[in-house]
């Protein structure tokens, strides 16, 4: 297969967390290609939000359904267990309110997908360590004063998160962007983390 077709890792993972026929909201759905591998592998009824509207237009190529809207406040309209999945993918540390976010994510879905940057990768910790500099790396590639994230935060931190407010993290999958899982000190080692989460709301 042309590596250029080729899913992207994180999106072969999601898309194994999820079963045929479901019901998904992609939150910050980007360009639309993890909501396009889904609807085309797992034939799924897709919606999508994004904030970008150079992005929604390629969605929209895709023939994709996606409203404009700000994840922090795209919600409210959305009743209780709606959808079978929510995805926050990649999008988690770019919101004003993560916590409220996923709280309502968690209401309109029945389980929530949720994709992570690892801050505390241990490319990162050596850049601090030796350079006393805010790290730029592959996955982190944005200079501190042009980055997108909001929140900085590691997989430990994702962990005690949902400890102190009583989600389930129902399956955890640390990725390296090897195209590798993760088994020993992800914290350490991953790049990625990809959790399946549920909450009795």
């Amino acid at each position: 297969m042309d590596p250029a077709l080729t899913p992207r890792f994180d999106h072969q993972i999601i898309a194994g967390l999820i079963e045929p026929n479901s019901r998904v909201l992609d939150l910050g759905c980007g360009n639309g290609e993890l909501l396009a591998l889904l609807t085309k592998e797992k034939s799924i009824k897709g919606t999508g939000i994004e904030i970008n509207e150079k992005a929604i237009y390629h969605c929209m190529e895709k023939g994709l359904t996606v409203s404009h809207a700000d994840i922090d406040s795209g919600l409210v309209d959305y009743s209780n267990k709606r959808f079978d999945y929510v995805i926050l993918n990649e999008s988690l540390q770019e919101v004003l309110n993560p916590d409220k976010v996923i709280i309502e994510a968690l209401r309109v879905g029945k389980e929530v997908i949720v994709g992570i940057p690892n801050f505390c990768h241990i490319r990162a910790r050596w850049q601090i360590f030796l350079q006393g500099r805010v790290p730029v790396t592959k996955e982190l590639p944005y200079q501190w004063y042009n980055t997108p994230n909001l929140r900085f935060l590691s997989l430990k931190d994702f962990h005690h998160f949902c400890q102190i407010k009583g989600i389930t993290i129902e399956k955890k999958i640390a990725l390296s962007n090897h195209h590798r899982i993760i088994h020993f000190k992800p914290n350490l080692f991953a790049h990625t983390g990809i959790y399946l989460l549920s909450k009795n709301v």
